[in-house]
């Protein structure tokens, strides 16, 4: 089965907005007309609701049967959310506090079965699965032992409420942690082996059922990332379908990958880049074929020792419509999107909810840059 246009979402994580207030304000103000610039009667959206918008959200249910009407009203519907920050997404600087709090806390527990609680509120009559992003258990330096068996067992609370949930609502919600370089799970081997042998190993000390596990947890797929990380995506897709682990969602993404990088035209460009609100990783080859990573571009373009022999893959979540930008060294990772397209068509039992995700229209450097609400409108449109 084929997706129509209406199921693919655009993240609204680009959109400022912590409160329940500016969030329906967002939906009216860009949500909304980009549906209506799409020529679509209705939409798919994958919304971005912080930790403070979502506690308001259960508090309050005359807020939520409010919140319902405004997507109703719009022609807009909701099947998954992104639940990856918890909060302050759009301060001056984010970098890596957008990994705050990790799945080793309470509060990133409490923060996700709220949303739980919202999505299977929110989906339309007629659906029953909806999915949820969430971080890849923390952010890898000062990860401890300590840490990872918490995380564990937060994941392993989230699995036992959300089959409460479901047998409360009928409405099945599944968390897929998305992998991100720099982070405890950045790779899919070590996703592979989470679902196959950490979890359920776990879940047999705490006595919770495994199967659990696999019903309600899963992958989001940042294509991007795995770009970034220079996997092979294809191969890297196929091996978490053979380990029997659920992709419940898919973000379409392009990051950078940068060839002559030592010509002074090209550091100058991306200088551009390396701006100072998110982190944006680096991966290249070293002279003998070593993967070689930095947590941000402007620590690799200060690094005189970081290889420039291959090319650069930058986590810089650009455009999705474009090949190259700028200078014609200076392209885009869409072949990798052309790559998950393909497996998808293989694979028709794989149906994962599908969105866009460019967080990054307001940083972009130059004339990529939308200025005004009809420029931002018609760059996610596009």
């Amino acid at each position: 089965m084929s997706w129509s246009g209406s199921q693919f979402a655009y993240c609204s994580n680009v959109h400022p907005g912590e409160t329940l207030t500016e969030i329906e304000s967002n939906i009216v103000r860009y949500i909304a007309p980009v549906r209506q610039r799409r020529g679509l009667e209705s939409m798919s959206t994958a919304l971005w609701l912080g930790a403070e918008a979502a506690a308001q959200l259960v508090r309050k249910p005359d807020a939520l049967r409010t919140f319902r009407q405004i997507l109703d009203e719009r022609g807009l519907y909701l099947q998954t959310l992104n639940g990856f920050p918890y909060g302050g997404f759009h301060r001056a600087r984010v970098k890596e506090r957008v990994y705050q709090p990790d799945w080793s806390t309470p509060e990133r527990l409490d923060y996700t079965t709220n949303l739980a609680s919202i999505l299977a509120a929110c989906l339309p009559p007629d659906e029953t699965a909806g999915s949820i992003s969430t971080l890849p258990l923390g952010f890898a330096p000062g990860w401890t032992l300590e840490r990872q068996q918490g995380a564990f067992d937060k994941l392993l609370a989230l699995a036992v409420a959300l089959a409460e949930l479901e047998a409360s609502t009928g409405k099945h919600i599944r968390v897929c942690l998305e992998m991100e370089p720099g982070c405890v799970l950045e790779r899919t081997a070590q996703c592979v082996e989470l679902f196959t042998t950490w979890l359920p190993a776990r879940a047999q000390e705490k006595g919770v059922d495994a199967d659990l596990v696999h019903k309600y947890l899963g992958l989001c797929y940042d294509v991007c990332h795995q770009a970034v990380m220079m996997e092979d995506i294809n191969a890297s897709l196929e091996s978490i379908v053979a380990g029997g682990i659920a992709i419940g969602k898919i973000q379409i993404s392009n990051a950078l990958t940068v060839s002559d990088v030592a010509t002074p035209a090209t550091r100058r460009w991306l200088g551009q880049f390396a701006e100072e609100k998110y982190l944006h990783q680096v991966c290249t080859r070293a002279a003998n074929g070593d993967r070689v990573f930095r947590l941000d571009l402007a620590e690799a373009l200060a690094d005189t020792d970081y290889p420039v022999q291959n090319e650069w893959n930058i986590h810089f979540h650009v455009p999705v419509h474009c090949e190259t930008l700028y200078l014609d060294n200076i392209r885009t990772t869409h072949e990798a999107n052309e790559e998950m397209f393909a497996f998808l068509s293989r694979h028709p039992q794989c149906r994962p909810h599908i969105e866009v995700e460019t967080y990054t229209w307001n940083v972009l450097p130059g004339a990529a840059r939308p200025h005004d609400d009809d420029g931002l409108i018609d760059c996610l449109t596009r």
